[in-house]
């Protein structure tokens, strides 16, 4: 076969090979697209007042769904409130992840109360089941808690007597201004209800499922968590500012659970829980230094110090509330080691009280101090006061013990005397001593004084 042959042969496949697929003979790909994995559907459950260890859950679990790659993430809410920090840090978790984020408000009887319309109303798609509640999100005028009716309306910057806006109300009205600016602009970024979301938090607006899907607060009502996937397939949201169109019908879901980090915070931010965790702290600290070398108080009290601060730096401090505190456990620490009778113990004692009273600056249940923890923590202080004292006092009447006190008035036995001096036997021990000239040895005499170290007897 010549070159010229050879060419019109390659030419001739080269030619084939290129008319392949318009022939149709490319379908031997076809079944690859049968085996593409499903859809991936996160879901991230939420139960609970909305605090530190929610917004870490979520931030987490956003980061996760990014790094996997997830089609959605789907956080089912059922929540009466929470702080306003840790709200708005999920806010801004929400809008900044490129992944659809999904609000869901579940189970039947569940709400997304106060801080829980915020965060609904933040993700790209909004769903509730059916025999949900949303809404009731006014802010409060103190604790930086959306949840807690404000004055009726025509009140607004009146006192009591009818005179001038006070500072408190002054500060009610900017927060709730401040409040419905934030859920008009994410009303208005998803193309939700504005109107009633400002109704939401002026006037504690709450409704149910059914008329939320009616005023457009929410786009879906869903039975289940298959029910919702199925409804969100092909709809477009937004998700760090782009439209997406989702994917999810036949969706594979996967649960994330709270790491053990979050559920500790979990723990330690409830505020009698990290009350408690300072107190011991505390007394641990306190009883090693009065007792040097035993160690295990000392390195006990710090870890439980350190978890209870932190715990304590997570939520809304009154910042007078925690000074009184640090005076009270100054004053109580001065007592026991400079007693003092009880006066800087019990003093110690009421600026304890009055500033664990006011020391979380919050007026939601989750987040406030319990009167029986200030009740239990106080009565045990006020028990080693009185101990304290009553060692003290008894110290003080106690004859003495040791040194040249102690020795006088004891009673002493001869044991070799001569022109009025020898020795005498006193508590196992032997002492030169000076006294009558007509004492006999194994006679008994007295201890009047101690003079350097001899001792003179009668």
């Amino acid at each position: 076969m010549n070159r010229a042959m050879r060419s019109v042969i390659y030419a001739t496949l080269a030619v084939a090979g290129a008319m392949l697929p318009g022939l149709g003979l490319s379908q031997t790909n076809a079944p690859v697209a049968d085996n593409a994995a499903p859809p991936l559907a996160l879901v991230s459950t939420i139960d609970g007042a909305i605090g530190p260890a929610t917004a870490r859950q979520i931030s987490t679990a956003i980061e996760t769904a990014e790094e996997r790659g997830a089609d959605v993430l789907v956080l089912r809410i059922d929540t009466p409130g929470g702080l306003v920090t840790s709200t708005r840090d999920i806010v801004s978790d929400i809008l900044a992840s490129d992944i659809p984020v999904a609000g869901y408000v579940w189970p039947g009887g569940g709400h997304a109360a106060s801080a829980g319309t915020y965060i609904v109303y933040a993700t790209g798609i909004a769903a509730m089941a059916p025999g949900t509640n949303i809404g009731a999100a006014t802010p409060v005028t103190m604790g930086g808690m959306p949840g807690t009716p404000q004055q009726p309306p025509g009140q607004e910057g009146k006192d009591g007597g009818g005179g001038s806006p006070s500072n408190e109300q002054a500060l009610a009205k900017k927060s709730t201004n401040d409040a419905v600016a934030l859920i008009v602009s994410l009303a208005e970024t998803h193309g939700r209800n504005a109107e009633w979301a400002e109704a939401a938090v002026r006037e504690g607006e709450s409704v149910g499922a059914k008329m939320a899907l009616e005023l457009g607060a929410v786009e879906l009502v869903a039975s289940s968590l298959e029910d919702l996937l199925n409804q969100m397939d092909g709809r477009e949201v937004l998700a760090n500012g782009k439209p997406v169109t989702l994917s999810t019908a036949g969706a594979r879901v996967e649960h994330l659970e709270p790491g053990f980090m979050t559920e500790l915070l979990a723990l330690i931010s409830n505020p009698n829980v990290a009350f408690l965790l300072m107190m011991i702290g505390v007394y641990g600290i306190i009883f090693e230094l009065s007792n040097p070398g035993s160690f295990g108080p000392g390195i006990l009290g710090a870890i439980c110090l350190l978890l209870g601060l932190y715990a304590l730096n997570q939520l809304p401090l009154d910042h007078t509330g925690a000074a009184l505190i640090v005076l009270g456990l100054v004053l109580m620490g001065v007592e026991a080691f400079t007693p003092t009778f009880g006066i800087a113990g019990f003093g110690g004692l009421i600026a304890f009280i009055f500033g664990a009273a006011i020391l979380v600056d919050s007026d939601t249940p989750e987040f406030q101090l319990s009167w029986w923890t200030i009740a239990m923590t106080s009565l045990a202080s006020a028990v080693l006061l009185i101990f304290l004292v009553g060692y003290t006092w008894r110290v003080m009447r106690r004859p003495v013990a040791t040194g040249a006190e102690e020795l006088q008035g004891a009673e002493a036995r001869v044991l070799e005397w001569e022109n009025g001096e020898g020795y005498v036997h006193v508590h196992g021990e032997r002492w030169h001593a000076r006294g009558p000239a007509d004492l006999a040895p194994q006679s008994t005499v007295h201890i009047e004084k101690m003079d350097g170290l001899t001792l003179v007897v009668s």
